[in-house]
């Protein structure tokens, strides 16, 4: 921990696990610190960061929230904070322009991971912190996957074991009393339904929050979702697969022998680099219940795969 904040004091970045995937952390109130971020995973300036809030203190330093909002982002913090939740806000001037890529808003949570926590607790200021991988490429949910990404430009790697939930947060704008799903994750729609009007949108072309673009979480390894996965001939196939295997792939990852989703999204990005790893021509993926965390798994899916067949 010590050691962490020494690097971050300094301005530089440093990967720290999250209890959704290990992130790439860096002072978020010091812009020259946000751009190594950017350098380090090739990452667009135009695609935002979330912010990481050490107290709830910070929540209204950093956000302008409408008074009519006050009450519903109140209670979607006493219940999902600190956890998988990211709400976008309007931002107040305190926040560098280069981390919310020039918008109106701002991206805000707390993590559970006590690691994090930790850190974020010792340093006394908001990180700001997106996945530990380069850009587009699959996120990271253990301390290895980080390395094989950022080996080389980045400082410092803290190992926190295996992540708990294996996708990204979820991330809800919050406005006129109402909640817009940006990004599907562990906090699924079921469970924010209870607080109020919950719509999502499609795709866009500009992201006002992470993990928006169509293309995205991709391996190098060509992946197609396949409803009825079957091995290609002359071709070196591995298989993602729901709950069962299926005979003549030559390398099968299953997410959840039992069905269980929260299993599934645990496994997902770890199974998919295995997989991405194996020399293979092609990854067939084969689609999960779209119902509770399956609507996140399968949006990892789709914005990972070439094609869908």
């Amino acid at each position: 921990m010590t050691k962490a904040c020494r690097f971050l004091g300094a301005g530089e970045p440093v990967a720290l696990p999250t209890e959704t995937v290990y992130g790439l952390a860096a002072d978020a109130l010091n812009p020259e610190a946000v751009l190594k971020i950017f350098e380090a995973k090739e990452r667009p300036f135009f695609d935002p960061l979330i912010v990481h809030l050490p107290d709830l203190d910070w929540l209204e330093r950093l956000a302008a929230i409408p008074a009519g909002d006050v009450p519903l982002v109140r209670r979607l913090t006493e219940r999902f904070w600190p956890g998988p939740l990211t709400l976008v806000l309007p931002r107040r001037d305190l926040v560098p322009d280069m981390v919310a890529s020039g918008l109106p808003t701002v991206a805000l949570r707390m993590s559970a991971h006590p690691v994090f926590r930790a850190v974020t607790t010792a340093f006394g200021r908001p990180l700001a912190a997106p996945s530990a991988n380069r850009f587009g490429r699959i996120s990271p949910t253990a301390a290895a996957h980080v390395m094989s990404e950022l080996a080389g430009r980045i400082p410092l790697v803290v190992d926190g074991g295996a992540t708990a939930h294996g996708v990204e947060s979820t991330i809800i704008a919050v406005a006129g009393g109402r909640m817009e799903i940006l990004r599907s994750g562990p906090v699924t729609r079921e469970e924010l339904a209870p607080f109020g009007e919950v719509t999502a949108p499609g795709v866009v072309a500009r992201p006002v929050a992470p993990g928006q673009l169509k293309s995205h979480y991709a391996p190098r390894t060509p992946l197609h979702l396949a409803a009825s996965p079957q091995p290609v001939p002359g071709k070196r196939c591995g298989l993602l697969a729901w709950q069962n295997a299926v005979p003549g792939f030559d390398i099968v990852e299953i997410l959840s022998a039992t069905g269980d989703l929260r299993e599934a999204a645990t496994h997902l990005f770890a199974a998919l680099r295995r997989l991405d790893e194996a020399g293979l021509d092609l990854i067939l993926a084969e689609p999960v219940p779209e119902t509770g965390l399956g609507v996140a798994i399968m949006d990892r899916l789709r914005k990972a795969a070439h094609q869908e067949i």
